[in-house]
């Protein structure tokens, strides 16, 4: 026997709250606590429905606190038509996205919320305080204003979502701590995020659920992620945890797609991770798939040519150590000399290194491989999920009207840097919007019918 709970009946709305649901307007079950839900249960509010939000965790937004515990990436300052190329071979269903919610419009957003923002020397945008808990606070009391209701610690079963009433009314199943409950909406929107960062929610756990239920469901893998290289102990040992600074990092993927960026990574004790490693993921992780293996190549000294680099290192190394040799003539010292050695015996490195020629090319394009992609949750995010082809324009199931995704769970992916935050907030304002127009829209179907 399931129970129901004075939360879903009672809005957590304060004296301020001044929104009433339509009557005619869909009672509606966003599943999922994260940006893109909260995104669509705003564009729900304000469209009139009865919105409740369920979220499995104790409070909602938790990995969005935790992306702005070191400052809230918010969006990104750069001009649109660049940015939403950031999104690879879904850019062009992402772009219509954006033309619902942009980058400027996040940043107006935000200011509705009284929550100033300014962008970076890099292009990144952060609220003026860098903090993501002001801008939540205000986001879920605006909610709770307009009559969202949430629904904390209360865990979806994904079997349920076959049990559906003749007359088209959802019944969704959820474990909570006092025991099972069930709850009826006409609409509903899954916003249940990726695989990686389990203990915030985020466990890819619907998957196989989804898939059972006839979604069109590609399996989740590691995206903005580190990579296996297979260090020497000595390496591993005595450099992880470095930071390599101002490197060139130039790889290709499985299609012919080349990637050569300057920026920052972290050496690890297995092998590279960082915003520039995560921003050539998708190729590494795609060359990997096909190939089992992902070459790529680094440049340690890019503000230097490789002739410049060669004239230097043939002035001679006289009685210096190649140690010394090397940091005096190439400016190389501590984790980015020892790499010149790996794969590499000591008699190699001894015969190579002293013709200045092969040196200088190895500094300019270190040889690498990468071996495997580091596990799914610690990755940053993660790409696969409900395969764009399978939803309309509004984000609806096509083989389950009424059925609606958003965010991470969707089947694209985007770097950091403020664009994976845009595009799924982007997504759940889609997805709001788009139970509204097929309300409507079934309205207007079943009184033509009458």
């Amino acid at each position: 026997m399931t129970q129901a709970f004075a939360s879903d009946s009672a809005p957590h709305a304060g004296p301020s709250s001044s929104v009433t649901p339509q009557r005619d307007a869909p009672r509606v079950a966003v599943v999922g606590g994260g940006p893109a839900g909260l995104m669509a249960a705003e564009a729900l509010a304000a469209g009139g429905a009865q919105v409740d939000v369920f979220d499995a965790m104790p409070s909602v937004g938790r990995k969005f606190l935790l992306a702005g515990k070191g400052g809230l990436n918010l969006t990104h300052a750069e001009p649109l038509a660049s940015l939403t190329r950031r999104f690879g071979p879904q850019a062009e269903r992402v772009a219509t996205w954006l033309g619902t919610l942009s980058p400027e419009g996040l940043r107006a957003w935000a200011e509705g919320l009284g929550v100033a923002t300014f962008v970076g020397s890099s292009g990144k945008v952060f609220p003026a305080e860098m903090k993501a808990a002001p801008l939540l606070r205000a986001w879920l009391s605006r909610l709770r204003a307009s009559g969202v209701r949430f629904h904390q610690r209360h865990r979806w079963q994904p079997e349920s979502l076959n049990e559906r009433a003749a007359d088209g009314t959802w019944t969704l199943r959820f474990d909570t701590p006092q025991g099972a409950t069930e709850h009826h909406a006409q609409a509903v929107v899954l916003a249940l995020g990726g695989g990686s960062w389990a203990r915030l929610g985020s466990d890819g756990a619907w998957v196989a659920p989804l898939q059972a239920a006839g979604l069109p469901v590609t399996p989740l893998v590691p995206s903005n992620c580190g990579f296996d290289i297979g260090w020497s102990a000595h390496l591993a040992e005595r450099w992880a945890g470095t930071p390599l600074k101002n490197v060139r990092l130039a790889c290709d993927g499985p299609d012919g797609d080349h990637f050569d960026r300057l920026g920052e990574c972290v050496l690890t004790a297995t092998g590279l991770e960082g915003n520039l490693v995560y921003a050539a993921s998708r190729l590494l992780r795609e060359r990997l798939a096909q190939d089992g293996q992902a070459p790529l190549t680094l440049d340690l000294v890019p503000h230097r040519s490789q002739a410049e680099l060669h004239k230097a290192l043939a002035s001679g190394q006289g009685t210096r150590s190649m140690a010394n040799h090397l940091k005096e003539k190439a400016g190389l010292s501590g984790a980015p000399a020892n790499l010149l050695r790996e794969g590499l015996t000591m008699d190699e490195w001894n015969s190579a290194s002293r013709d200045p020629a092969w040196l200088a090319a190895r500094i300019k394009a270190l040889p690498l491989v990468a071996r495997s992609t580091r596990p799914l949750d610690e990755a940053i995010s993660s790409a696969g999920g409900v395969q764009l082809a399978g939803l309309d324009a509004g984000l609806m199931v096509r083989s389950q009207p009424g059925l609606f995704c958003a965010g991470e769970m969707l089947d694209w992916e985007a770097p950091t840097g403020g664009y994976l935050l845009t595009a799924s907030m982007a997504s759940g304002r889609v997805a709001g919007q788009g139970v509204l127009a097929w309300w409507r829209s079934a309205a207007r179907g079943a009184g033509a019918q009458a």
